[in-house]
This record gives structure tokens, C-alpha cells and sequence, in this order.
């Protein structure tokens, strides 16, 4: 993992004679945490959870990988995309589902119903400028047991047919796991 100070020094060399002619170069809040947070993160990782970094000097775009080992999505593998913005962490980062799956919490166009995400929540477990990157892995991978809600739904038609009839959820949910294999 690379450390602040050698990517601040690969970015700007100590000059030779000792002046230097760029202007200093200030390290935002974000990517001072990001540091100590990616670490952390990758320490604490779900058995079930992976992080691949495109690109290992850019800490505030990853993907996770969820691949579920029990419940109604265990043999798939799922891909969400997470960025932090410069205001983290006043604000949350902003993650997407990059895998079409039948949830009642995500949506076909990606969307993530975990009010972790979300800004403000009138359930008071919104986001909180105490909360971590290793939260939101967890709370991802939670949305595939523990925090998997069809009261409070995304995908309203996804939650329906739960409530109805389980094992046709049941048969939606493998179909989309099947289709992501391929």
C-alpha cells in the first residue's frame, strides 16, 4: 500500500539546489484519511468481500466485491463501485451497483437503498463524519443478510414478489446470479 509521504514525494521531487518553483502542494482532508482508512478497511475485510484498486495511487476510487456465502444470493458475485468526494467524510461516498441482480434494496440502474449512504436519515443511522470506508463494506455486504429490508424497498416489485411468493423470488434472484456468470 502506498504511504502519503512517498506519494506526495513521487509527485513532487525534492529540487537539487534546494528551491523549489512550484507552489506547495496542499493535501486535502480526504486523501489524509484515505490513508489510514484504506488500510484499516482492508484489514477488516469481510471473508466475503474483496477491494480491487484500478489504479493503487488514486485511494477514492475502488470496487468492491461482494460474493454473499449464504442467503438468497450466495454463489453470485457482486461489483460496486465506490468514490469519495473531496467533502468526505462530512459526506458520505458515493457507491453503485455495477451488477444487475433482483434486490429489493438496489435497483436495476444501480441505486442503493442503505441509509449508511445517505446524508441525512430520519432513522439516525444516516451518514456521520465518525463512520469509515470499512462501514460502508460492511453495510454493502450486510444487505445481503442481516440488513436486507422488503418493508422499506427500492425495488418495490422485487419486495413484492418476496411477500407473495418466495420461491419464485427465490428463482428471479438465481436467474440473475446465472446471467451474471456468463
Amino acid at each position: 500500500m502506498i504511504t502519503l509521504n512517498r506519494r506526495l514525494k513521487k509527485d513532487h521531487p525534492e529540487p537539487t539546489n534546494g528551491i523549489s518553483s512550484d507552489p506547495v502542494r496542499r493535501i486535502s482532508v480526504r486523501d489524509k484519511l484515505l490513508v489510514k482508512e484504506v488500510q484499516e478497511m482492508n484489514e477488516n475485510l469481510p471473508a466475503s468481500c474483496s477491494v480491487h484498486f484500478q489504479d493503487p495511487n488514486v485511494l477514492s476510487e475502488f470496487v468492491l466485491t461482494v460474493a454473499p456465502d449464504e442467503g438468497y444470493w450466495v454463489g453470485g458475485k457482486f461489483k460496486f463501485s465506490v468514490f469519495v468526494t473531496e467533502d468526505y467524510n462530512m459526506a458520505p461516498p458515493k457507491v453503485k451497483c455495477l451488477t444487475r441482480l433482483w434486490h429489493p434494496n438496489i435497483n436495476t440502474d444501480g441505486d442503493i437503498c442503505l441509509s449508511l449512504l445517505r446524508q441525512t436519515s430520519i432513522d439516525e443511522h444516516g451518514w456521520a463524519p465518525t463512520r469509515r470506508l470499512k462501514d460502508v463494506v460492511w453495510g454493502l455486504n450486510s444487505l445481503f443478510t442481516d440488513l436486507l429490508n422488503f418493508e422499506d424497498p427500492l425495488n418495490i416489485e422485487a419486495a413484492e414478489m418476496y411477500n407473495k411468493n418466495k420461491t419464485e423470488f427465490q428463482a428471479k434472484v438465481q436467474e440473475y446470479i446465472a446471467k451474471g456468470k456468463r
